[in-house]
């Protein structure tokens, strides 16, 4: 996904992508230098839960393809724009799913549309695309 964003980056813009998965971050390494972006990319290795917490730097845009959270919130620019994939999860997200296996990771999801649809200072459009497609953007405070 990081390589895919950085074709759009204004000059001088930069990514900051967290991946905890060894081979993960092997091949990331290996497919963001064949394609000559390793200027333009920064991998956090480790896990997200203790990463996000320690990042201070605001963003235009977050793009969560993992667990949503509050953490993206916090680091958003005024005016900035949160793409959260797969928020949907199979349609449990939105439905009276409750099977222990993925309560945890549905209850999560509930929580973020939640919070994102019903907080003033943003808007957010869910789209029913692949797995589901939550774009919020913060509003800009006047």
């Amino acid at each position: 996904s990081a390589m895919c964003f950085s074709e759009y980056l204004k000059d001088g813009g930069k990514i900051d992508t967290i991946e905890r998965d060894e081979e993960r971050i092997a091949e990331a390494k290996e497919n963001i230098k064949k394609v000559g972006v390793e200027d333009k990319i920064n991998i956090f290795e480790g896990d997200a839960v203790e990463i996000l917490p320690t990042m201070n730097d605001k963003y235009d845009v977050v793009f969560i393809d993992a667990a949503k959270g509050q953490q993206a919130l916090r680091m958003l620019k005024d005016d900035g724009i949160i793409f959260a994939d797969n928020i949907l999860y199979k349609g449990y997200a939105m439905s009276d799913y409750n099977k222990h296996k993925q309560r945890t990771a549905v209850t999560h999801l509930r929580q973020y549309i939640k919070e994102t649809t019903e907080n003033p200072e943003l808007e957010t459009e869910i789209l029913e695309v692949g797995d589901g497609l939550a774009i919020t953007k913060k509003k800009i405070e006047k």
